[in-house]
């Protein structure tokens, strides 16, 4: 075989290799939750983090400050027909998701129309379509890892020992 041709094969071979490793050994792999609020279609992409033994609110996650709601990649929230949340109405489509989580008060969660940032570095409240004030409900026992899932009453968020529903109509 001709060595170029045997070259070729080799650094595609390390090129796939090195993707696969990095795309499978992520601390906070990429997830998916996808499901239907009675005939609206919901998905969530999100990167998930694990807590492992650390504190997360008002530390990793600081109180008071705009969060990606997940890692890495912001997580997006899709919907393929208008919606209704809490009182306001949002078109069908795809948002970036951010939450504000608050010590002593209710959270604070947002759709921006920017659906494509790395963290919340490049958020502007200026592209925001919704913000709706949630209450975190605290329980006992640990959600390891970040999760979002979809049921009849909308998009649920579950991380630590914080849980709290995003309701969708």
């Amino acid at each position: 075989m001709d060595k170029k041709i045997i070259m070729r094969k080799l650094k595609f071979t390390f090129v796939f290799l090195l993707i696969a490793t990095v795309t499978f050994a992520q601390e906070s792999p990429r997830k998916q939750a996808t499901g239907n609020v009675g005939d609206i279609t919901v998905d969530v992409d999100y990167g998930s983090p694990s807590v492992k033994g650390r504190t997360i609110w008002g530390e990793l996650v600081p109180y008071g400050k705009v969060w990606r709601a997940g890692a890495n990649e912001n997580t997006t929230f899709s919907f393929d027909k208008d919606v209704k949340i809490g009182d306001d109405n949002v078109k069908a489509g795809k948002y970036g998701f951010f939450i504000v989580p608050n010590e002593d008060a209710d959270w604070v969660i947002i759709l921006s129309s920017k659906n494509n940032a790395w963290g919340a570095f490049s958020y502007a409240e200026d592209e925001d379509v919704l913000r709706l004030n949630v209450t975190p409900v605290f329980v006992d026992e640990n959600q390891e890892q970040l999760a979002y899932t979809i049921g009849d009453e909308g998009i649920q968020f579950a991380w630590e020992k914080v849980t709290f529903i995003i309701p969708i109509k």
